[in-house]
């Protein structure tokens, strides 16, 4: 059986960031950048008051103090979006507003809390030294400068900071397009009425979910029967328009796996198992679309459980180095075990835990088994917060032990 990091690395290395495109903006939110930007403008385009104050040359109110305050006659008022420069005679002041142009002959604000806020004339208690309270002229961004490197993740900041360099579009790499494909004679929609020996498709639309949760483009076929002409129509549809396809069941060794026997044949696809419990039957390659793009392909066993491990541990960094992310964001956390439990010789175990904060101290966790651990049972996947890896070498973890938990919930939400 090929090791769980050995597989996941074939994978990974099978993989990279989609082509780029360039997109308006705000549609590039949530994308990685695929190109450096460089700002073609100066931050702040202009020298303005950080406060609501007073705009002063810093000699005359040198010696301003609230025993001995400087008074200065008020010449009018400078607002925030003031067009025509204004210019501040010698002896006067100007009530300024924050983000408002500083007038010439002028070179630092007095807070208003620093004065008695008068408007015909002002008496200042502090004095101002020169550049106090100014955002300075290309003081943040010269032009030139680099603002957001390619591999930058444009989130709202990022947003904000390119709108300001005037980037109204920028070169991203799209979102990777998921075609889910769950196979089985069996399998019903949801909704549908169940005859003998049926089951409600749960895979598909758990795939479809995760992957959007994820931040991709996904949608999924419904009812592909086991048949291998059905089954070759479907995936050639699927992958004219993706960019990878996740497939589940009819991988392992049963006589009627037509995902495996049909992938099999035009030698992109790898199947062995991988030493892991749930999820040992795996299957990986890169297709080939009609237009000559190439498209990952993973092939996940059919217990809803097993591809659900398989989708966190497998799929979802392969998706993310399409997109252009770095591969992981699996938060992980040391806990120590409540309730002992029992893993399999040689495989790395994915145990659905309940992660809790620790009783003696808030930031230490506790974990216990989440219920039963077959590879169908959804209703302990519900209950789990996360995943607990317990490495191959061990087939006992007892209580009082520590293991690594993959988090399935942000940390925040443990209590």
């Amino acid at each position: 059986m090929r090791p769980v990091d050995e597989h996941a690395a074939l994978l990974l290395a099978a993989c990279a960031p989609l082509p780029a495109v360039d997109v308006p903006l705000l549609e590039a939110h949530g994308l990685v950048l695929a190109a450096d930007v460089h700002s073609g403008v100066r931050l702040p385009p202009f020298t303005n008051s950080a406060m609501d104050g007073y705009a002063v040359r810093h000699g005359e109110v040198a010696a301003a103090s609230p025993e001995r305050p400087v008074t200065l006659p008020v010449a009018g008022d400078v607002a925030a979006g003031a067009r025509g420069e204004v210019y501040v005679e010698e002896g006067t002041t100007v009530r300024i507003m924050t983000g408002a142009p500083m007038p010439q002959g002028v070179d630092a604000v007095v807070a208003v809390e620093q004065t008695d806020r008068g408007t015909a004339q002002v008496e200042i208690y502090e004095a101002a030294p020169a550049g106090q309270h100014l955002r300075e002229l290309g003081s943040d961004v010269e032009v030139g400068d680099l603002v957001c490197a390619a591999g930058t993740l444009v989130d709202a900041r990022v947003v904000a900071l390119l709108a300001s360099v005037e980037a109204t579009t920028v070169s991203v790499h799209p979102r990777p397009r998921v075609v889910v494909l769950s196979t089985g004679d069996e399998l019903v929609e949801p909704g549908s009425p169940l005859g003998y020996g049926q089951i409600v498709d749960s895979n598909g639309p758990m795939l479809e979910a995760a992957c959007a949760e994820d931040g991709f483009v996904s949608s999924r076929v419904h009812g592909v029967v086991d048949d291998e002409s059905s089954f070759t129509a479907e995936l050639e549809a699927a992958l004219a328009v993706s960019d990878a396809v996740i497939t589940t069941g009819g991988v392992s060794a049963g006589a009627y796996d037509t995902v495996k026997a049909v992938l099999s044949r035009g030698g992109a696809m790898e199947f062995g198992p991988v030493a892991m419990q749930p999820g040992k039957p795996q299957g990986f390659g890169v297709m080939t679309a009609a237009d000559g793009r190439e498209v990952p392909v993973f092939t996940l066993p059919g217990n809803p459980v097993s591809a659900l491990v398989s989708y966190e541990v497998f799929v979802a960094p392969c998706l993310r180095v399409l997109a252009g992310r770095l591969p992981s964001v699996a938060d992980v956390v040391e806990a120590t075990v409540t309730e002992g439990w029992r893993a399999p010789e040689g495989k790395v175990q994915f145990t659905r835990v309940v992660l809790s904060r620790s009783e003696t101290d808030p930031e230490r966790y506790d974990v216990r088994p989440a219920g039963g651990q077959g590879s169908y049972q959804l209703s302990s996947l519900v209950q789990a917060n996360g995943l607990a890896v317990v490495p191959v070498e061990v087939t006992r973890v007892g209580v009082g032990d520590t293991v690594g938990v993959r988090l399935l919930v942000p940390r925040g939400e443990i209590t």
